[in-house]
């Protein structure tokens, strides 16, 4: 994704709610290291993860996605 926006805004709420990579893993059915890999730009993730990180933090996949604020 360009410029990572997904991974920053992602670590931005995370890290806003006191959420460890390894807490939000295990809420979404994911493991630590995948979060990980999504904040630091080494991985996409895909359609359904979107949409679950959206619904956890109560924020659109369009904020998450960079194309609005």
């Amino acid at each position: 994704m360009q410029d990572n926006v997904f991974g920053k805004r992602l670590k931005y709420l995370r890290q806003e709610q006191g959420v460890s990579q390894k807490e939000l893993g295990a809420r979404l059915g994911y493991c630590n290291q995948t979060v990980s890999f999504w904040e630091s730009g080494q991985r996409e993730p895909d359609l359904d993860a979107i949409k679950k990180i959206a619904v956890y933090f109560d924020v659109t996949a369009d904020f998450l996605l960079g194309l609005s604020d």
